[in-house]
């Protein structure tokens, strides 16, 4: 599949669950992907899994790794403050999608704003009730069930590079729980 030819994407903040399923559907989709992880075990698991159509490195050696401004169609980070330094890197028409829990919506509002003369849209997921350990006590969503981290990352796909006049915005991948 060639869906995500061509475009580079970097993934920060997140190497395993949410980053990592992001990374695989990028790399399906044929996109150039770049993985941080913080701990050798970390980027030797992710490097598994991904094989050679991704690097997966230590979040220090991102910029070295990207080389010139505006090379970088796709952010995927845990934060504003992960994801803003990348953003000298993020080409024009560009796209930034936080995946923590509970991004503050003013916060993505808030980038959104100060990327909109560069065209690049900004967006979150609101993940809650993914994939709780056996034995939680954490309350079932509507749905009656936990999602995955590869639901929470279709929604994440989706902001990026569907969603095209979508920005500021935050999706909550919750199974019909709400946020606040």
């Amino acid at each position: 599949m060639t869906r995500y030819a061509g475009r580079r994407a970097v993934i920060v903040g997140q190497a395993t669950g949410i980053g990592l399923a992001v990374a695989k559907r990028l790399v399906e989709g044929g996109a150039d992907v770049l993985l941080t992880a913080v701990t050798v075990r970390e980027r030797e698991h992710a490097g598994a899994e991904l094989g050679s159509a991704a690097r997966v490195v230590a979040p220090d050696a991102v910029e070295s790794v990207l080389g010139p401004a505006g090379g970088v169609d796709l952010v995927f980070a845990d934060a504003v403050p992960t994801a803003r330094p990348l953003l000298p890197h993020l080409a024009d028409g560009g796209a930034v999608v936080l995946t923590a829990p509970a991004p503050s919506l003013a916060a993505v509002r808030l980038l959104a704003a100060e990327l909109v003369p560069r065209g690049i849209r900004v967006n979150a997921v609101a993940p809650s009730c993914i994939e709780a350990p056996a034995g939680s006590a954490e309350p079932l969503p509507p749905l009656g069930r936990f999602g995955s981290a590869e639901e929470v990352a279709r929604a994440a796909l989706f902001l990026a590079t569907d969603a095209t006049f979508t920005t500021g915005a935050r999706l909550p991948v919750d199974g019909g729980l709400g946020h606040p």
